[in-house]
């Protein structure tokens, strides 16, 4: 079978390039709305931020306040100290908060000599700053940030201590509900994808 001269130089039909190679799908994908490529991660921060600012700070796992009398000795809370393993005392008068004294108060107290038969509430820090059970997580970081406190003591409406708020707990408390909202986040948090992602 022989072919005419005029049909062995006729070019053969262009073969369209792969859709997603061609440079016209690549135009077309670079030109679509940033909208549509951007990641959705506004909401996850609110989200996060919102439960700081709602969730009360019963949730961040509050460990059990350990309450004396007034007239304890000092000799006597260090070995509460050391046998509870714990590193803050509530001083509580007929079950009221009127003061603290933390494992801070002891090393100071170690520094000088004291006399352990004396009562606790003559080296106690008395009138401490609290939180209340129904207060946010958002307000007890505040005050620990501003004060220096790692620890709260949580009181109920009528002032008896009914907890211990910590950073532990709170950071606890973090790890539970942070991931939920970095999860989708880009590598930077303004970053906007112009691209596809995708091989």
């Amino acid at each position: 079978m022989w072919c005419r001269p005029s049909e062995m130089l006729r070019e053969p039909p262009p073969i369209a390039p792969a859709a997603s190679n061609s440079p016209t799908a690549i135009k077309q994908q670079n030109s679509l709305p940033r909208e549509s490529c951007r990641l959705n991660v506004r909401l996850a921060p609110m989200d996060f931020e919102l439960n700081l600012n709602t969730d009360t700070v019963e949730e961040t796992h509050p460990g059990k306040p350990l309450c004396v009398e007034p007239q304890a000795t000092i000799g006597e809370v260090f070995e509460l100290l050391k046998a509870e393993r714990t590193g803050s005392v509530m001083i509580c008068r007929h079950g009221v908060l009127v003061g603290v004294f933390t494992e801070r108060d002891a090393l100071k107290l170690m520094a000088t000599e004291c006399d352990f038969h004396a009562p606790i509430a003559t080296v106690m820090t008395p009138r401490p700053v609290t939180v209340h059970m129904h207060e946010t997580i958002s307000s007890a970081i505040n005050r620990m940030a501003s004060g220096g406190y790692r620890r709260l003591p949580m009181v109920n409406d009528s002032g008896k201590p009914i907890g211990v708020v910590k950073v532990s707990g709170i950071l606890r408390f973090l790890v539970e509900h942070f991931p939920r909202a970095i999860y989708t986040l880009p590598p930077e948090p303004k970053h906007t994808m112009t691209e596809r992602d995708g091989a």
